[in-house]
């Protein structure tokens, strides 16, 4: 039994390898920010904050290598969250996402 639960502990990965993320703003004058989350190994997501007191529209495009660009859109009210989140077909590499936000 001790064999058998030494032989999982080993098989388990020793550390989780996060993928890089380079993120080019534009928030023309809006109160949001931005926390980028890696899911997976092929998915990402940005998490939207917006602290101002007025809606912001928010489009973000996100690239990974030669894969055709993705592009997600949200309405962020004053105040909340959004999430906004994309799969690829193949693992990521290096995930660069465009984000630009305009007052509603």
């Amino acid at each position: 039994m001790k064999k058998l639960c030494c032989a999982l502990l080993l098989s388990l990965p020793l550390s989780a390898f996060a993928y890089p993320t380079e993120v080019e703003t534009s928030l023309n004058g809006t109160e949001v920010s931005y926390e980028t989350q890696d899911i997976g190994d092929s998915m990402g997501a940005v998490l939207l904050q917006n602290y101002g007191k007025q809606d912001v529209n928010c489009t973000a495009v996100f690239q990974n290598g030669p894969e055709t660009p993705k592009v997600r859109k949200t309405l962020v009210p004053a105040g909340k969250t959004s999430n906004l989140t994309v799969s690829f077909g193949r693992a990521i590499i290096k995930l660069r996402v465009k984000l630009t936000c305009n007052p509603a």
